[in-house]
C-alpha cells in the first residue's frame, strides 16, 4: 500500500513539473543586466573576459546582497562604479564601461524569455568588443545560477528562476 502511495505521489509530482514546464517565464522589464563583451574570440581574450566577469560579479554581489529593489541596486552600482572600474583597470586592457540603458538582443534559454530591448545594465566592452559576450541578470539576482546551470535540467532551471522572481 505504501509503495502505491509513493508511486502515485511521484507520478503527480512529475506531471506537475511537466505541466509547469510549458509556462513561459518572462524576466521583468525592471531587471538590471550585466554584460561583458570580449575583445575577440581568441583563447586569451575569452579567458580575460571570464576572469573579469567573475571578479566583477563577486564584487557586485557583495555590494548588493542586502538590496531588495532595483532602485537600491541601481544606486549601489552607480555609487560604486569606481571600484568596478578599478577591477577592469587591473587587467591592463582597453575597455569601455557603461551603466545605463543598453541594447540586448532577444534570448530564449531553457524556457525563459529574455526579450530584446534597451535595459538598465552594466556593460563592459573589452578592446574592440568583437568577441562572444557573457550576460546575465543582476537584479533579480539570477547571475549566480550561471555557475551551476550546466548541472541543471530545464525544469530545475525554470523552477529556480521562478522562485527568485517571485521573491522580488
Amino acid at each position: 500500500m505504501m509503495k502505491k502511495i509513493i508511486m502515485v505521489l511521484f507520478g503527480l509530482t512529475i506531471c506537475f513539473l511537466f505541466k509547469n514546464d510549458n509556462k513561459e517565464i518572462l524576466i521583468p522589464d525592471n531587471a538590471i543586466r550585466f554584460r561583458v563583451i570580449a575583445n575577440s574570440n581568441s583563447i586569451n581574450d575569452k579567458l580575460e573576459k571570464k576572469a573579469i566577469k567573475k571578479e566583477i560579479e563577486k564584487e557586485i554581489y557583495s555590494l548588493i546582497q542586502n538590496d531588495r529593489t532595483n532602485q537600491e541596486v541601481n544606486e549601489t552600482i552607480i555609487n560604486n562604479m569606481g571600484e568596478i572600474e578599478n577591477i577592469v583597470k587591473n587587467y591592463n586592457v582597453s575597455y569601455k564601461l557603461n551603466y545605463g540603458l543598453n541594447y540586448f538582443p532577444a534570448k530564449h534559454y531553457k524556457g525563459i524569455i529574455y526579450p530584446a530591448g534597451n535595459y538598465e545594465s552594466l556593460v563592459i566592452t573589452l578592446g574592440e568588443g568583437m568577441g562572444d559576450n557573457f550576460w546575465c541578470v543582476l537584479f533579480p539576482p539570477l547571475c549566480l545560477i550561471e555557475e551551476s546551470e550546466e548541472d541543471m535540467g530545464e525544469i530545475q532551471y525554470k523552477s529556480y528562476v521562478k522562485e527568485v522572481l517571485d521573491k522580488f
